[in-house]
């Protein structure tokens, strides 16, 4: 049996392990985090998160892959945290005059964009329903994923499959290849590296294209009547922007967000969220029944470092000293709504390695 190590316990790595797992593979996690762990290192806890494809045309293959299983889930499986929302796109006619060049995800506010045929009940928003100042904009079936849920639905879907978890703070990529619970002592076949911004940190890797890309957010207990706006921008900043998502099993509203590149900065900053919350009441006004940020009945504030590469997200294979190393990092924002697309090529990766090396033993 193929015995593979999967470095990280964020939604990239144990998405890959599950999906490795499935396929009759002996899967160990190893990670300084896991679920139900908060920390400004680990991303995955503090996404949102919801699908909102962010990709062009040309690199769209992870959400395309990912789409129908989140959507399955969210229709079938309820206690792994996810549920239907209608997300509403909308573009400002400044970014547009602008040519959209000051957006942060491309493909999310394109005119016609390609996920107009792959999300469901897609439809351009008439005149009427537009808000001032908005050239545009369209609404499709999504999904909300409640991730203090998911990630430990997805890390006990692992356990079913026999995959082991095990924690450990590894200096470079060439230690986790003696950390597998299965080998008995021999070296593991394929290390996956799901290591997101700490890529940029790992010896064997140090990845200097990622880096992080802040965001702040504000979690309250208003609801948001089943739909997710997001704008092109806002008149606050470049490195300002605006969301609303309500989460799965009362896991409350996130009202978001900035997106600052390079900043490590791990704690929220209160002029920032009153911005946040500001711009959500006045996009969203049914939040607090037009009572403005008075209304809003605060959780908790939160930071989480978005694992921005240079160049786009990295899947590719590379032997690192006598190694074989399936790389899988370098998402931004799109961790979870390309997670299952993300984890099937690491899986025909780690299938291409196993064969070449179960060829090459025999000769």
């Amino acid at each position: 049996m193929p015995n593979i190590v999967v470095l990280g316990a964020g939604v990239s790595g144990l998405t890959c392990a599950l999906l490795l797992a499935r396929k009759g593979n002996a899967v160990t996690v190893v990670a300084k985090h896991m679920p139900g762990d908060y920390d400004i290192e680990y991303t995955s806890p503090w996404a949102g998160a919801n699908v909102l494809p962010m990709s062009l045309d040309k690199d769209s293959r992870w959400e395309r892959r990912s789409w129908p299983e989140l959507r399955r889930l969210a229709a079938e499986v309820p206690e792994a945290g996810l549920h239907v929302q209608t997300a509403r796109v909308l573009r400002r006619q400044v970014d547009v005059s602008a040519g959209l060049k000051a957006i942060i995800a491309d493909g999310l506010y394109q005119l016609s964009p390609w996920y107009k045929e792959v999300m469901d009940n897609f439809r351009e928003l008439p005149a009427a329903e537009l808000p001032p100042g908005i050239h545009s904009g369209c609404e499709f079936t999504s999904v909300c994923i409640n991730t203090a849920v998911y990630l430990p639905w997805l890390q006990g879907q692992c356990a079913r499959y026999g995959v082991r978890f095990r924690r450990a703070v590894l200096k470079h990529i060439s230690e986790a290849t003696a950390m597998s619970h299965h080998a008995g002592g021999k070296p593991a076949d394929v290390v996956v590296n799901a290591s997101g911004l700490l890529a940029c940190r790992l010896g064997g890797v140090m990845d200097r294209t990622v880096t992080p890309a802040r965001g702040q957010i504000v979690l309250v207990r208003n609801e948001a009547e089943g739909v997710m706006p997001t704008t092109s921008g806002c008149a606050d900043g470049d490195e300002e922007i605006v969301y609303v998502m309500q989460r799965a099993l009362g896991g409350g509203t996130v009202l978001g967000g900035t997106y600052m590149k390079g900043s490590w900065e791990p704690n929220p900053d209160p002029n920032m969220a009153m911005r946040i919350m500001r711009r959500a009441v006045e996009t969203h006004p049914e939040l607090t029944g037009g009572k403005g940020v008075e209304g809003l009945d605060i959780i908790r504030h939160g930071v989480g470092l978005r694992p921005l590469r240079e160049g786009g997200v990295r899947i590719e294979k590379e032997e690192i000293e006598g190694t074989w190393v399936v790389h899988n990092y370098g998402h931004a924002g799109w961790g979870y709504q390309g997670s299952y697309g993300c984890a099937e090529r690491v899986v025909e990766l780690v299938d291409e390695i196993l064969g070449t090396t179960k060829q090459a033993s025999k000769l």
